[in-house]
């Protein structure tokens, strides 16, 4: 199908839905109603909620990244309630099993969960091999073909808190991977377990931002994405100084008015300090305008989605989409307040985890190609993963349970217990199917 048709289809909302039928698909632990009812489930929206995964053990308070491998059919989430990575297959949309050893949900004192030290955070994959970010600032590398005791590595990275978002080169041999909540943030470049049987991942360089940039504790590093064409690293720092000048990046001192940027790294020459963007070399910092970005996500023609956030600039109630060629951006309107962000090479559109998007919070559609919004759907406070299965157009976006179940960060709406069709959580299954599937060559 051309671009001009399916601007016309996304115009006349005449995408086709034709749906897998939600009762083949049975989740091993089953909900006690019907998943997918409510806010979440609109029969309006061409991304349609399928089906709900429960996941065994206590009810969903706390999670953080997730990550899909399509050629394993497999959904990992870094769930912290139960202190481990959750696996869902994607081909018949099962829980798996949970791999533990990490160190789960640590509290601060007045009962909400403290982000900075729990885990398991940011993960990510290649082959056999899971990367996992852990609260005590450990990476842990799991082989997903190893039924007993499957981590084979628990690396520290020098930190205190924990290791947070990460990202593998297409090899999978480097892993960068963040320190969001260090003072100052960090990263730490690894050499990576590729497509070998046996681990021996190791540290080659931590790398921090100059202090005219990232002057202050609290301004992160967040989540990395990696482009095969420039072969470079792209890292969503959510507030850097100076942007524009005389701005204001110390919340304690006022509103939040500086503006963030992205950091590229060159793995091959890594420096221990980045600086400012140096055009001879496309390293170093670039500042962005009207965006504090949380996550990243590489989708076509080079171009990376970033998660932008009025939490990190309450006037940042945009989403930008930027060059990793020519470091240009552009904004695209009707979605905001992200974290992670995914972009599906199945149907070519980024989907935006918009926990904090100021209507509440939504599972956020773009097009890449056209860089058009084309719509929300409702989802569980707090609701800010996501990842999709690019071999099968399904989308997974988990749900927290009530906050009378959970207490402190539980959902506050009545979405997400629709979605789950009960009140302990869930990973809520989307799909689109791709129009014309015939067509798809010519894209």
């Amino acid at each position: 199908m051309t671009r001009y048709g399916r601007l016309r289809a996304y115009f006349a909302g005449s995408v086709a839905t034709a749906l897998l039928g939600a009762a083949s698909f049975v989740s091993s632990s089953p909900a006690t109603a019907a998943p997918c009812t409510g806010p979440g489930a609109p029969a309006t929206t061409q991304t349609k909620c399928l089906t709900a995964v429960t996941i065994p053990g206590n009810p969903l308070r706390s999670f953080d990244i997730s990550w899909v491998n399509p050629q394993r059919a497999e959904y990992y989430l870094g769930d912290r309630s139960n202190a481990g990575i959750d696996i869902v297959d994607t081909q018949h949309l099962k829980f798996k099993r949970t791999i533990g050893g990490f160190v789960g949900i640590k509290l601060k004192t007045d009962g909400t969960v403290n982000n900075d030290i729990s885990g398991p955070d940011g993960v990510t994959s290649h082959g056999r091999w899971l990367y996992a970010g852990d609260g005590d600032s450990t990476l842990k590398v799991i082989d997903l073909d190893s039924a007993a005791s499957p981590i084979k590595q628990s690396i520290s990275t020098g930190g205190t808190t924990r290791l947070d978002e990460m990202a593998l080169t297409t090899d999978g041999n480097l892993l960068l991977a963040a320190n969001n909540a260090e003072d100052p943030p960090f990263a730490t470049l690894f050499a990576a377990n590729g497509d070998r049987a046996t681990s021996n991942v190791s540290k080659i360089i931590k790398i921090t931002i100059d202090l005219t940039i990232v002057p202050k504790a609290g301004l992160s590093i967040e989540q990395p994405a990696w482009d095969p064409t420039t072969k470079r690293f792209y890292t969503s720092i959510p507030i850097i100084a100076n942007n524009p000048p005389g701005c204001n990046f110390d919340g304690a001192a006022g509103p939040i008015t500086c503006h963030g940027g992205v950091l590229v790294t060159d793995p091959h020459n890594p420096k221990a300090v980045e600086g400012a963007f140096d055009p001879a070399t496309h390293t170093g910092v670039v500042k962005l305008a009207a965006c504090g970005p949380n996550g990243a996500t590489v989708g076509v023609d080079d171009e990376l989605m970033l998660g932008c956030t009025p939490r990190n600039n309450p006037s940042d109630t945009q989403t930008t989409i930027f060059s990793a060629r020519t470091t240009q951006s552009v904004s695209v309107n009707g979605v905001t307040g992200s974290d992670e962000v995914f972009f599906n090479a199945g149907d070519r559109r980024y989907y935006l985890g918009a926990s904090a998007n100021p209507a509440g919070a939504v599972l956020g559609v773009v097009d890449a190609e056209t860089k058009f919004f084309i719509e929300s759907v409702p989802q569980s406070t707090g609701s800010h993963s996501v990842a999709t299965d690019s071999e099968r157009n399904l989308i997974f976006v988990p749900q927290v349970a009530p906050k009378a179940v959970v207490g402190a960060g539980g959902d506050t709406t009545t979405v997400g217990a629709g979605i789950c069709g009960g009140n302990s959580g869930c990973i809520g299954v989307y799909k689109h199917n791709v129009e014309d599937d015939d067509d798809q060559g010519d894209r």
